[in-house]
Parts: structure tokens; sequence; C-alpha cells
């Protein structure tokens, strides 16, 4: 085991959080030993378990951790268009993705069930849905309430297309990019008093 490095309680849970997130990234859950992330890390499994009692509770400190660095990433600026904040959004989330295969099919199925993790996922949508809500020109609040909802639905929508194109991939990346916005521009078009993308040829 490599000698041990001195630091400070916060800065070694961001260490074995690191460590625990390349670890996550780079094989399936069930792959993935406590014992294994103490060796990388070079700690004691007795240290790594006093900052993390299971590997679920890692996991999830890991999935939280990525959760708020995309919300940080997907910022919509009012200036922009609806399709060019919906794709910027949506390349940071697949960058995610890509990057990290094995962390999102462990959340989005073996994890499926967890509380935890569902709840960390379900705060994220919300997040992305208030955004959203902020830059649309929204009237009155039955307008707000009904694009709210479409909005809710096309996220869970995007995000159980995104799962199946990580196993299966059975379209190109922008592919997938323009079938999202596409279909949050096509369900918008009939609420809104002015058309969100006038300009996009693939709308």
């Amino acid at each position: 085991m490599p000698p041990r490095r001195r630091l400070s309680p916060a800065d070694r849970r961001a260490h074995l959080l690191a460590v625990g997130a390349r670890l996550f990234a780079a094989a399936p859950y069930d792959d993935v030993l406590m014992e294994d992330v103490a060796k990388e890390a070079g700690v004691s499994r007795a240290l790594l378990y006093r900052h993390f009692p299971s590997k679920h509770a890692l996991f999830a400190a890991v999935y939280q951790e990525a959760s708020d660095r995309l919300l940080a990433a997907t910022r919509f600026d009012p200036e922009a268009t609806l399709v060019e904040q919906l794709a910027q959004g949506l390349d940071a989330h697949f960058d995610y993705f890509i990057a990290n295969r094995h962390a999102v099919l462990a959340a989005n199925r073996v994890l499926a069930g967890d509380p935890v993790i569902q709840t960390i996922m379900t705060d994220e949508l919300d997040a992305l849905r208030a955004r959203l809500l902020g830059v649309l020109p929204l009237a009155d609040e039955r307008l707000h309430d009904a694009v709210s909802a479409v909005l809710k639905a096309w996220l869970v929508f995007v995000q159980v297309l995104c799962v199946d194109w990580l196993t299966r991939e059975t379209c190109t990346r922008t592919e997938l990019r323009d079938t999202c916005i596409g279909a949050v521009v096509g369900a918008l078009r009939p609420l809104l008093p002015t058309d969100p993308a006038a300009d996009w040829s693939r709308a």
C-alpha cells in the first residue's frame, strides 16, 4: 500500500470521492469492491469505512457530487435561444454519461429502486425544470403549470432515452440530441404564444 498522505478530513473525503468516481466509471457497480477503493486511494479499509460506511454510501456521494457539477455546468442564458440552451445542457450531460457510463447505468438500473439515488436524480431533474421555466415566456399560472408538466415528462423521456443509448447506441450523438430537442420543442409549440424555435430546421 502506498504511504498514506496526511490530509485534512475534508481533503481526505474529496480524495476518496475522486477515487470512487474513477472506479465506478471504469467498471460495473457490482464489480467495484471497497477494498479496491481503499487500495487505490492508499488508505486502510477502516479509514475508508469511517468516511463511507458502505459501497452504497460511497456511490451515492459520488453521484451527488456529479449531479452538483452537472447542474453547475448547465446554466441557461436568457440571451441565448431556447435551442442553444437545450443543446448546451444536453451536451454537458452527454459528456458525463459517456465518460461515466457504468455509473450512469448503475444509478438507472442496478440501483433503480434505491430511494437515495432516485432522490438525487429527481432533485436534479426538478432543478433543471425550474431553470427552463425561468427562461421561457410564461404569461400566467395556467401556462406555467402546463409547461412545467411538459418539461417534467420531457426530462424523464431524455433520461430513459439516454440510458438506452448508452446500452445499445442505436443512433449518433447528434441524432440523439436533435431527437431530445425536437421532442420538447414539438410539445411546447401548442402551448406558447410564439414559436420557441422558429429558426430550428430540425424541429
